[in-house]
């Protein structure tokens, strides 16, 4: 089973109009919703690829049992800790998407903050966490909440921690601190962009031989395999074997930054515990990538799949 972790996930409310007038009673065009935050675009990823997931995390209220609902409907199990209402709500964003007169397209975001997540709640979600077994995959993606511990990245890995490694594969999609601090537990993949691979680093990382020797470091830093995801340029890999792959760009105009990299993590996950070849794991990542990238949301197994030949 491969199971993520999503600390503070959302709705997404996405309102499309014609000419926002604040302080007026305004009427939407369109309206679309989507269960939102990084780890539970993976799941949702996985699942279009047939692959068994469950969702983890924290949930709250109304809002978090129309989120828990709409997950077990697809097909997701989820397996939530679930938080008191007093604390606040699972949160809903609102993102306006506003026609301007010339035709262009405005965006305005509103995110929620989340509902508070005690100490006695996380220890929860790790004793959780503690029982997957080695049968098992862990995808830990995205921020931390400001009620939880600056380490509770760290604080997972060392939990899971067994001689060189971790007792079952652990995909970190983090970036500063909070991965390099888990990098010693020799995480099975790790996923930076290459703008946070300088960042961490310290250097510049806009060539492809400046981004595979950043990936290098990394490597030898402790993590096994490190993809570079390099937005419309493509990606990197440098493999736990240290062979490098690279991977072109995919034809496509992109209409979506969100959740583009979560379905290449999502991608690669499938195509690795299908077939055991980094190759053809990136290919099946590039694919599905790409295609979120070039749809309104997430990509559907179709459209992956139209672009593994490419």
């Amino acid at each position: 089973m491969i199971y993520t972790v999503t600390f503070n996930p959302a709705i997404d409310y996405i309102v499309y109009m014609d000419g926002l007038e604040l302080g007026e009673t305004n009427r939407t065009k369109k309206e679309e919703h989507y269960f939102g935050g990084k780890g539970i675009n993976v799941s949702i990823i996985l699942n279009e690829l047939g692959v068994e997931t469950a969702a983890m995390g924290f949930v709250s209220g109304y809002s978090g049992r129309a989120l828990q609902d709409g997950l077990l409907r697809q097909g997701i199990k989820t397996a939530f800790i679930e938080l008191p209402e007093d604390g606040g709500v699972t949160r809903i964003n609102v993102k306006i998407k506003d026609t301007q007169a010339d035709g262009s397209l405005k965006e305005t975001e509103i995110n929620g903050q989340g509902p508070k997540i005690t100490d006695a709640a996380l220890e929860q979600l790790f004793a959780r966490i503690n029982e997957l077994t080695a049968d098992d995959m862990l995808i830990v993606s995205g921020s931390i909440p400001s009620s939880m511990p600056e380490d509770t990245y760290e604080r997972i890995l060392s939990m899971l921690a067994d001689g060189e490694g971790t007792r079952f594969p652990v995909v970190v999609d983090a970036t500063g601190d909070l991965l390099l601090n888990v990098l010693k537990y020799h995480p099975f993949m790790i996923k930076p962009n290459n703008d946070e691979l300088g960042e961490m680093l310290g250097t510049k990382t806009e060539t492809t031989e400046e981004i595979i020797e950043g990936a290098k470091k990394l490597r030898e830093m402790g993590a096994r395999n490190v993809i570079i995801s390099r937005g419309k340029d493509g990606a990197v890999m440098v493999t736990e074997d240290d062979e490098v792959i690279v991977m072109d760009p995919l034809p496509g105009k992109p209409v979506n930054t969100v959740g583009a990299g979560d379905s290449m993590v999502a991608g690669f996950v499938t195509g690795y515990i299908h077939t055991g070849d980094y190759e053809y794991a990136m290919k099946l990542g590039s694919a599905a990538g790409s295609a979120t990238a070039c749809s309104p949301g997430l990509a559907t197994k179709e459209e992956i799949e139209r672009r593994i030949p490419q």
